[in-house]
């Protein structure tokens, strides 16, 4: 290496290693935009899972319950599984998406990762899991009709904004991923870019 730089190389170099960190700095900025977003955000699905089930039974506790304590271990196991899967999406939209769900902040990158390599829905279908699962814990069989009637809306806003805008916004990327991984029922194994072209 020569003992002495060109100045303007120097000078060069010293933009772009400015340059580097803003681009670090608008990241983690953003980043931490989303994540304060998705928290906000979080509020509408929470209350769907649980604010209107409360609404509904005031978690009153039928007796006896219908199907007895299996239905009630199966309850409990759908509740459980419902609110990590909640949050496991909440962490992906936040982080690998940089946004939200909500239309008004989306996400800069298609989310593909974590629960979304199963199913294209997973906080939907988190939501009617635990809905399901306090109506077998509860014995109060309101709760499937709720999730039931619920689906209806769910489904048309799905299918006829959020999955045009998406295909609007990420292309190719958007279609191929809608092509290998279902829209409700999860994949029984993972997708990735670039893996196999049936969604399962």
């Amino acid at each position: 290496m020569d003992a002495f730089a060109d100045p303007s190389t120097a000078d060069s170099g010293t933009a772009d290693s400015r340059t580097v960190d803003s681009r670090t700095v608008d990241s983690r900025s953003e980043k931490r935009r989303a994540v304060i977003g998705t928290a906000v955000f979080a509020l509408a699905p929470l209350s769907a899972a649980g604010l209107v089930p409360w609404l509904l039974t005031r978690w009153t506790l039928r007796q006896p319950v219908p199907g007895g304590a299996p239905a009630q271990l199966a309850g409990a196991v759908l509740v459980g599984a419902g609110a990590a899967a909640l949050a496991n999406s909440f962490v992906h939209f936040a982080i690998e998406g940089v946004g939200t769900p909500a239309p008004m902040a989306p996400p800069k990158h298609l989310v593909v990762g974590g629960l979304y390599r199963f199913v294209r829905n997973p906080m939907y279908v988190a939501i009617a899991s635990a809905v399901t699962g306090q109506g077998l814990l509860l014995g109060q069989p309101k709760l499937f009709l709720a999730v039931a009637l619920g689906a209806i809306p769910v489904t048309a806003f799905v299918r006829f904004y959020e999955e045009p805008t998406l295909a609007r916004t990420f292309g190719a990327e958007y279609q191929a991923y809608r092509s290998n991984v279902p829209r409700w029922l999860p994949r029984l194994t993972p997708w990735s870019p670039g893996g196999d072209s049936s969604a399962h």
